[in-house]
């Protein structure tokens, strides 16, 4: 049997010749069987149009037991066959017939009346299970596939495909024939490629990647052929350039470059696609470095630090999430984009650490980093479930707690002011009872003790800050009580029985700490075991004074009601912070009281308080209160962001007439107790006020007798800078009725204390006291008391730190006095200068005698020897030494010159033990070299400012005196204040800009960012002026410039995206006014409402929304009472005033 039909007529001699070829036959394929199938299938195409056929009548027979419905689906469907059959056939059906090759070969033959048999029905079987051979191996099946109705054609794996290459046709002339094919695709416009922005995601991959060397390699040279000059390389353009035998038309001479031919040709060279250097490379890098990481964590799986770093690794690995983080979008869908890019990177971080605590459980780091990632994919119920959690499996852990109170009081929508106090009262009880060891589950960890004082005071800050003073210093007055007045009898108790045993007598209704009358808790329980309490007499004084402050609480009715709000709500809060206390001599009692919130309820501090027992602890709460209070500490750490909310850090101006001494009392940020005022509220408070100052004398009068004293004189000294503050103050404001009434109380004061016997030899309080005098004019007063006390204790010489503290400031004092009097510091013969002989005596010891007129030479070289003798001892033994610095420095200064003075400051500040500046913002001591090395800095600038003050000076020594400074010392606001008012007599911004980027991004502490948006606003002050008045741009100092407020905005964006800027209120309300001041008064209120989210607490927030939005008035106060703010004056009682 031939496989091929068409061949089926050839001779059978043929075909037996080629019997090598038997595998080409099929011995079951009938040609004859063929023929008639195809016949019967080309009758059927020819009678498709009839409607009588015979099969169809079958069909319909077949079809009648089936229902109508399907009936009717197969009607149409064969309908829709038919048209389609006819629109491809055409209307003639003769000119569709197939013509097979095979037609052309055969005769015709008479019709086969034989007709195959096959099986109507049956299986489908295997050809190897035939059994015979001869039988049919057809079969028909006559039920239908229901896939082909469910998806209308057949599988696509059924139906063979092909694939096109190009267009054109083999054999057609391309000019004048052409096919068009019906799945052409059609021609796509080109879409040229945007330049692509600095922000975008490939440029900053370009921006992280190695950078290139450009430089060209030198060829080896022979060391035999040493030539006097230095080859230059080929130019690389003409290395692969053959030489030219003969000039063109354009260069007949061929002197040209290829680029130059081809541009006096008319032509330009092909552009090709350079690709971008970097790209493949730092792919490659981050691969690598990923790599890297893994193969380490596998090794070595509980390294901590390491998942930490590869944690922190997906921000480089993540190219364009990085831009999405920290730069402006470029478009509007670019913001989607971002999130969704930051949400997948939070993820990823999220996977990695999971997969860390797998290895690592007990890791409270990684349990940190967390939280710290799930803040912004969970919901806050979840996230506050899981903190509760990890409190629990860990209560002893102090930084754990500080993380839990931080997040507690930072969430807007689950923050109020009574759940944040129940926070901080639950995790003090709860130290206090691991510190106790009354909690066997949980040892205490080192350092508990300070930390629980550390939290104490963070909790009294934030009751300050939401208006709670009274609860704040409720607090202070019960632990002071707790802890200096203790009996005898509870001593051996744990805090929760000390506590109760404490409640009796709060409740009590006893004068407490502060209070006049008051003695104690001890001397009230000695009195109730003997059987009472006898309360002596009071006399009533001052009762109608404070009857008058209360009645004129509205000055002027005609102002805008917010306004009239804004002035009692604040005068109210500068005489309200006391407690109220029913007054037992005029019967009152608790229902005597106008505001209940005035009264502070035992279970409002009890669960608060803790234990202190050592001598140092004891005194860092005195000092603490006393900042409460408002009185300066020189040896205070810095603040952390949350606390600060005064607007006074940044407005220090340096007094022209003092510039040594100018700097000795820096402020800290952080506003007084009763001081809460709006950001631009002109009244400076002096002090607090009659009534706060008659609180202050009686608690140092009380506390002082009962420490150590080393700590007597601390705190005396204290308590007589806080004086001298105050008449420091109304010098400044130039209220003459201000400043005597403040130097008739600094004197009484200053004198009381010098009387006391442990001060009569306290050099450091005769130094506050003889700078008082000489502050007020009394300069010839003020030499004689610095004169008896170097006679009294000028003879321990240059080992006694205080010592060379007095000296200091009595020679700097000299040196302000000299230079007011119009006479040159630098001119001036040092041997008849009394600051050279103050500071020469100091180098020889002895006894002190007065000024005579003249130092002798001799005396002035012996000085300088000691001086350097005692700087090498001080710098082995580790001891003080920043006034013995401050002391050489000024003499060098005075006797040889200013250059001398720097090299001894120089010297000096490389030579001091390098401390941690930005470790301080926990609210724990600083490094005590980091306060020596501050002090070293600030004298140092302070006498270059002097110098260049007074004489010629190139101002870049004092700037690099500085930036060296600032870098060591970001936190320090002294040495800002300096830096911006030496970049101020520059036009060029662009130094100052830089480095207070670098020293912004290089450490944690929001200073940095506050002096940077401080140094811009003032330059934008300065165009201001300069458009306003319509003066030539070289009227002021500054040139006009373009953009600083969109500068201004984004440095403001960039603080409030760091962890410390997110939640500091003085960040928020600077932002906020800047913008309203700007005329943006839409987007500050946005900013307003976003400050609400990171700072919830800070009543003065709404305070300068009500200054900067007074239409909302009533919807901020209403804020302040659904978060359970202190509000002390309700609008509706402020209408009352105004009509009565």
């Amino acid at each position: 049997m031939a496989l091929f039909p068409a061949f089926s007529g050839a001779p059978d001699s043929q075909r037996a010749q080629g019997t090598e070829l038997e595998w080409l036959n099929n011995q079951s394929f009938r040609a004859d069987a063929a023929q008639s199938v195809h016949q019967r299938a080309a009758e059927k195409d020819t009678t498709t149009s009839s409607p009588a056929s015979p099969q169809r009548a079958e069909e319909q027979e077949d079809g009648r037991s089936v229902g109508s419905k399907r009936k009717k689906k197969k009607e149409k469907k064969k309908k829709r066959k038919k048209q389609k059959k006819r629109s491809r056939g055409g209307s003639d059906g003769s000119g569709s017939d197939t013509v097979y090759p095979s037609d052309l070969l055969t005769q015709p033959e008479p019709p086969i009346t034989e007709r195959v048999e096959c099986v109507s029905e049956g299986k489908f079987v295997w050809l190897d299970d035939l059994q015979n051979l001869s039988d049919p191996p057809f079969c028909i099946d006559r039920r239908s596939d229901p896939n082909n109705w469910q998806y209308k054609s057949l599988y696509r794996a059924d139906i063979a495909r092909y694939r096109r290459r190009g267009g054109a046709v083999l054999g057609l002339d391309g000019r004048t024939q052409a096919v068009l094919w019906d799945d052409a695709p059609q021609d796509k416009k080109r879409v040229e490629r945007k330049p692509e922005r600095y922000f975008h995601s490939s440029i900053q991959q370009l921006l992280r990647s190695e950078p290139i060397t450009a430089l060209p390699t030198a060829p080896p040279t022979d060391p035999a052929d040493s030539a006097p000059f230095l080859p230059l390389p080929p130019c690389p353009e003409l290395q692969d350039v053959p030489a030219r035998a003969g000039g063109t038309q354009v260069d007949p001479l061929g002197v040209y470059d290829p680029g130059t031919a081809l541009y006096l040709e008319g032509r330009g060279r092909p552009k090709t696609e350079e690709p971008r250097p970097g790209g493949a490379d730092s792919a490659a890098l981050l691969t690598a470095r990923t790599e890297e990481f893994n193969r380490n964590l596998r090794q070595n799986p509980t390294h901590i630090q390491l998942w930490l770093d590869f944690i922190r690794f997906q921000d480089e690995v993540s190219g364009g999430c990085g831009a999405a983080l920290g730069a402006v979008p470029g478009a509007e869908g670019d913001g989607e984009r971002g999130r969704l890019t930051v949400r997948a990177l939070l993820e990823r971080k999220l996977a990695i650490v999971e997969r860390a605590l797998e290895v690592n459980p007990g890791s409270m780091e990684l349990k940190l980093v967390k939280l710290a990632l799930c803040q912004e994919l969970w919901d806050p119920p979840a996230l506050l479930k899981e903190w509760k959690k990890l409190v629990f499996l860990h209560p002893n852990s102090s930084t754990l707690w500080r993380r839990f109170l931080l997040f507690t009081q930072t969430h807007f929508s689950s923050f109020s002011t009574s759940r944040v106090s129940a926070a901080y009262a639950k995790c003090l009880s709860t130290l206090s009872a691991v510190q106790d060891g009354t909690m066997l589950s949980h040892p205490p960890l080192p350092g508990t003790e300070e930390e629980l004082l550390e939290i104490f005071l963070l909790q009294c800050h934030f009751l300050r800050q939401a208006g709670q003073s009274e609860k704040a210093l409720s607090l202070f007055q019960a632990l002071l009580d707790f802890t200096f007045y203790k009996p005898d009898t509870v001593t051996h108790l744990n805090t929760r029985q000390q506590v109760e045993f404490f409640e009796p007598f709060w409740d009590s209704g006893e004068p407490r700490v502060g209070e006049r009358g008051g003695r104690g808790w001890r001397a009230w329980m000695l009195q109730q075991e003997r059987g009472g309490w006898v309360v002596p007499p009071e006399t009533e004084d001052d009762d109608d004074d404070d009857e008058d402050q209360d009645e004129c609480e509205i000055r002027d009715k005609s102002e805008p009601k917010w306004r009239i709000w804004l002035d009692v709500e604040t005068s109210r809060e500068a005489k309200h912070w006391l407690p109220w206390r029913p007054d037992k001599s005029k019967g009152q009692s608790e229902e005597d009281c106008e505001d209940p919130d005035r009264q502070v309820l035992f279970d409002d501090i009890g669960p608060s308080l803790i234990r202190v027992e050592s001598a140092s602890l004891k005194l860092r709460l005195l000092l603490a209160f006393l900042r409460f209070l408002g009185l300066p500490d020189p040896s205070a750490p810095p603040p952390s962001s949350t606390l600060l909310d005064d607007s006074a850090l940044l407005d220090l101006s340096l007094d022209s007439e003092r510039p040594l001494t100018s700097c000795h009392l820096p402020l800290t940020g952080i506003s007084a107790v009763g001081h809460m005022t709006h950001l631009s509220d002109v009244r400076k408070h002096v002090g607090l006020c009659k009534e706060g100052e008659e609180f202050l004398g009686n608690v140092l009068e009380r506390v002082l007798p009962l420490v150590r004293a080393p700590d007597r004189t601390v705190l005396s000294l204290c308590w007589l800078q806080y004086e001298k503050l105050k008449v420091l103050r109304c010098v400044y404001s130039s209220s003459s009725k201000r400043l005597r009434v403040a130097v008739r109380r600094g004197k009484r004061v200053g004198k009381r204390l010098l009387k006391l016997p442990e001060n009569r030899s306290s050099l450091s309080l005769w130094r506050e006291y003889a700078h008082l005098q000489w502050i007020v004019g009394n300069v010839e007063e003020g030499r004689r008391v610095f004169d008896t006390a170097l006679a009294v204790g000028g003879a321990s010489g240059l080992q006694d730190h205080t010592l060379c503290e007095l000296c200091l400031l009595y020679a700097q004092l000299e040196v302000e006095q000299a230079c007011m009097g119009g006479a040159k510091a630098s001119v001036a013969p040092p041997t008849g200068s009394r600051a050279v002989y103050v500071l020469s005596r100091l180098a020889e010891g002895g006894g002190y005698s007065g000024f005579s007129g003249q130092v002798s030479p001799v005396s002035v070289l012996k000085a300088r020897k000691a001086y350097e003798n005692a700087l090498s001892a001080a710098a082995e033994g580790g001891t003080p030494r920043s006034a013995l610095i401050g002391c050489f420095g000024l003499f060098q200064y005075l006797t040889v010159g200013i250059d001398a003075a720097d090299a001894v400051f120089t010297e000096a500040r490389e030579r001091l033990t390098p401390g941690t500046a930005t470790a301080t913002a926990t609210g724990t001591e600083p490094d005590p070299s980091l306060r020596e090395r501050e002090a070293v800095c600030v004298l140092h600038v302070a006498l270059l400012r002097l110098h260049s003050s007074t004489s010629a000076f190139p101002l870049s020594r004092l700037r690099m005196a500085l930036t060296d400074a600032l870098r060591l010392l970001p936190c320090s606001a002294t040495l800002w204040h300096f830096y911006l008012l030496t970049e101020s007599r520059y036009h060029s911004a662009g130094r100052a800009r830089r480095f207070f980027h670098t020293v912004a991004r290089g450490n944690q502490t929001i200073i940095p960012h506050l002096f940077s948006i401080t140094a811009e606003q003032r330059r934008k002050q300065h165009l201001d002026s300069v458009i306003r008045l319509g003066l030539p741009a070289d009227a002021l100092p500054v040139i006009p410039e373009t953009g600083l407020s969109n500068r201004i905005r984004s440095l403001f964006e960039v603080a409030v995206a760091t962890e410390e800027g997110a939640h500091c209120p003085l960040l928020w309300r600077m932002y906020m006014n800047f913008m309203v001041c700007n005329g943006d008064t839409e987007r500050g209120r946005g900013i307003f409402y976003k400050a609400l989210q990171n700072v919830p607490w800070a009543k003065c927030v709404y305070m300068d929304a009500v200054r900067l939005f007074p239409d909302r008035v009533q919807e901020f106060l209403d804020l302040l009472v659904e978060k359970e703010l202190r509000l002390r004056a309700p609008m509706e009682e402020v209408e009352i005033l105004l009509e009565e």
